[in-house]
């Protein structure tokens, strides 16, 4: 989410100083173009970062606007949205991109009434993912005085939040988490495992071990905790901003946002290096750590340089039924220039790549109903479902 909402006059300056493709993939003819409809065509939100269901068969989709409401969206097209959550009094925003930022509900959410957030809080500036409850009366309201609170630390600074959490097929809970903040990662946490800032971590929350609300998966990289802290799953990532799992792989993507010349996708995997703040994308960060010659990095699945956008915004695998063409590809956009790609994937490999829609809009995120279609929403308050462009448009 980094620069999300004062890029686009630099990037103007820029763009004669880099390629369009980074030397990257081969273009995917065969990729089809979409289109955004709208589902809510009088739907008007307040800056919206976050849309998931809720995975209890129930078929409602859920959105988090930033300022710390959680809403259901209505299923009827001129309906209005119902307030699932407000906790407006316990997150801060001053920085543009805190306050409210994802939302995971449990694999046996149906049975537990259990969901996780991520938001900023201050006094002191920190990281908060705590635990909520669904109410026992009403299975439209969340019980606002169930906080649990999960893992908190502090952060330096407003920006680079990260924060996606995501449940993944082992069933612990993954988040990811930036680099605490300012340009460069001027504490040096990308590289740093004693911090859990600039890391994608992995807990157990259905446990609790050492005096924790949760336990630490054995397998974890550093799981005895002598050589980094034990939540960490992966390291030396910048700001990764929206992450998800392939429903079909089990695969991990996440987009990390760049600083000067490349923004990433990465295949997050188990004790992974992404090289931040060493590297950005493949090569040598000229401002950053200086390397050791001990470091092993794993590179990212697919780089873009600033001609296609300066913030990724990560996105999901498409499996649902809408596109054919699009089964097994990795969405996701650029937040400056409003670029909507897809990625043809082999395994872990991106294999070919295409710009399937260029719209003028900042995207905030990407999201999957149950039946694994895509929803992309706008920090300008839109909401938008991906649908073939040759689809013919609906019987008025």
């Amino acid at each position: 989410m980094d620069r999300r909402f004062f890029a686009i006059c630099s990037v103007v300056c820029m763009l004669s100083f880099y390629s369009a493709r980074a030397g990257e993939t081969p273009i995917a003819d065969e990729l089809p173009s979409v289109k955004l409809i709208a589902p809510y065509p009088k739907l008007k939100l307040n800056r919206p970062v976050f849309i998931c269901h809720s995975g209890d068969g129930s078929g409602r989709m859920f959105l988090i606007e930033q300022d710390g409401k959680i809403l259901i969206l209505p299923k009827e097209k001129d309906g209005t949205p119902s307030v699932f959550l407000d906790i407006k009094s316990k997150i801060t925003r001053v920085d543009n991109e805190e306050g409210l930022l994802c939302v995971a509900f449990h694999p046996k959410y149906k049975e537990n009434g259990f969901f996780y957030v991520w938001y900023a809080s201050d006094k002191p500036l920190r990281h908060v993912l705590a635990r909520f409850s669904v109410s026992k009366t009403d299975p439209n309201v969340a019980d606002a005085g169930s906080e649990k609170i999960l893992l908190t630390f502090e952060k330096p600074y407003g920006n680079h939040n990260g924060a996606t959490t995501a449940f993944g097929p082992d069933g612990f809970l993954y988040a990811s988490i930036g680099d605490g903040g300012k340009a460069l990662d001027p504490h040096g946490n990308g590289q740093n495992l004693q911090t859990l800032l600039a890391k994608a971590i992995r807990i157990d929350v259905d446990k609790e071990s050492d005096g924790k609300a949760y336990a630490i998966p054995a397998d974890n990289p550093y799981a005895d905790g002598k050589l980094g802290r034990p939540e960490i799953f992966a390291s030396g990532l910048r700001n990764i901003w929206r992450m998800s799992f392939d429903r079909k792989t089990g695969l991990l993507w996440g987009g990390d946002v760049g600083q000067e010349k490349f923004e990433e996708v990465n295949v997050i995997v188990k004790g992974g290096n992404y090289g931040w703040n060493i590297r950005e994308g493949r090569e040598k960060h000229v401002k950053g750590m200086p390397e050791t010659g001990k470091e092993t990095f794993t590179d990212p699945a697919w780089v873009y340089g600033r001609a296609l956008g300066t913030s990724i915004t990560g996105g999901h695998v498409y499996r649902g039924n809408r596109i054919p063409k699009l089964q097994g590809a990795y969405v996701c956009g650029d937040y400056t220039l409003g670029n909507i790609f897809a990625l043809r994937l082999d395994g872990p490999k991106v294999t070919g790549e295409k710009i399937i829609l260029k719209q003028p809009k900042n995207i905030a995120s990407f999201g999957e109903d149950p039946d694994g279609e895509l929803y992309v929403i706008m920090f300008d308050g839109n909401l938008f479902e991906i649908h073939p462009d040759d689809e013919a448009p609906p019987v008025k």
